[in-house]
């Protein structure tokens, strides 16, 4: 076998993840159509690119997942950079038209592959793991996640974090098992147990993920949403709709209490693409406040990526760099978050995460805190 290294495309566990999610779609056969789903579920998982992992006598190791229709596929992409047996798949279908949307969906996300070997780049500027002092947003079996606090903050001080925030949703998302208000008085009790008994060691911040409505407002009033040490925005309706919400996105920022506009699109691969918006002015817009725009690690968002991320960071905005885990095995989702950061050249001092708790904590006290360290225009004072 020979193994093409393609100057059309450099991550290869992407490309052949990408076909065999095709594949899953041409198929008129639920059962068939999930196991393509998970063989490319288990591809863009793996550690090694393909090409790294073909033995010297062409042969691929057994991965979980893949079975003899993936492994022509893989084979197929290793040779030549396609697969005539997805496209032929695709034409008796008679579903291209559908399979070429979800195609263009597909842009620029990161195989876990790609992600460690862009954090191991040393040609790659921006932040590194070891600069990555907490996450900001991950959900708790208060909501819709499966960890307790302290589970959360044992996984955490084991990466190495200062701190993290949990950040479960707010009451007005009722699909994602939103917290009441009352429900987050006894969790706030309960994450002070947890920090007593951390002493120095770590804090845990309570935090809470508020629903972006059609108008842009928040699914708390002001004072509710004063009682937490840190409010994420963010939308989860209206995400299919091919129309302009620049609007909406400009009221979320403007809010008093926000401090991140998380995952701004809400995009997911494949499937969604999320918001539109005229982003540059919403980038001015939160620069201007203080408010950090996100880039969410979970593998099916990866939003803002590296090439959105980039015309934020040339607005002048900084950023939250954050797993959006809801196991504390996904908490490495924060990686492929560090991995869009460098990829879009964001310096280490306009990320959130690689603050101290000190600066961090002042920030979320008052956006504004940030410019006062520095009396130059934003963009200068968070640097470029």
């Amino acid at each position: 076998m020979v193994v093409q290294r393609s100057r059309t495309y450099a991550d290869v566990n992407a490309v052949v993840g990408g076909y065999l999610r095709d594949l899953a779609f041409a198929q008129s056969s639920q059962q068939k159509m999930f196991g393509y789903k998970r063989a490319a579920a288990s591809i863009l998982a793996l550690e090694l690119p393909l090409s790294d992992l073909v033995g010297t006598d062409g042969a691929l190791p057994r991965i979980s997942g893949i079975g003899p229709g993936s492994t022509r596929v893989i084979r197929e992409i290793l040779d030549t950079g396609e697969s005539p047996t997805v496209e032929r798949a695709i034409e008796q279908s008679g579903r291209r038209t559908d399979i070429e949307r979800r195609r263009g969906l597909r842009r620029d996300f990161l195989s876990r592959a790609e992600v460690r070997r862009i954090l191991s780049d040393p040609a790659l500027s921006g932040p590194g793991p070891e600069q990555y002092h907490g996450d900001l947003q991950m959900h708790s079996e208060w909501s819709d996640g499966s960890p307790t606090l302290q589970e959360i903050a044992d996984a955490c001080r084991q990466r190495g974090y200062h701190y993290a925030a949990v950040t479960d949703h707010s009451y007005g998302l009722k699909i994602a098992g939103g917290m009441s208000m009352t429900d987050a008085e006894l969790q706030r009790s309960a994450i002070a147990e947890v920090n007593a008994g951390l002493g120095n060691q770590f804090r845990l911040l309570q935090g809470i993920e508020a629903n972006i409505d059609a108008a842009g407002r928040l699914d708390l009033t002001e004072e509710e949403a004063g009682t937490f040490d840190l409010v994420l925005a963010a939308p989860h309706s209206r995400l299919r709709k091919e129309e302009d919400q620049t609007g909406r996105m400009l009221a979320a920022v403007a809010h008093p209490a926000v401090r991140v506009l998380a995952h701004p699109r809400g995009r997911i691969t494949g499937s969604r693409a999320g918001v539109m918006a005229e982003w540059d002015t919403v980038f001015e817009a939160a620069a201007r406040r203080g408010v950090a725009i996100e880039i969410d690690g979970d593998p099916a968002r990866q939003d803002v990526d590296n090439t959105l991320a980039s015309r934020a960071l040339a607005a002048g905005c900084i950023f939250a760099l954050d797993s959006d885990a809801h196991t504390t095995t996904q908490l490495a989702y924060a990686e492929t978050a560090l991995a869009h950061a460098r990829l879009a050249g964001i310096p280490v001092a306009r990320i959130v995460n690689c603050w101290t708790l000190d600066r961090l904590l002042a920030w979320l006290s008052n956006p504004f805190s940030e410019r006062r360290r520095d009396p130059r225009p934003v963009t200068a004072a968070f640097g470029t």
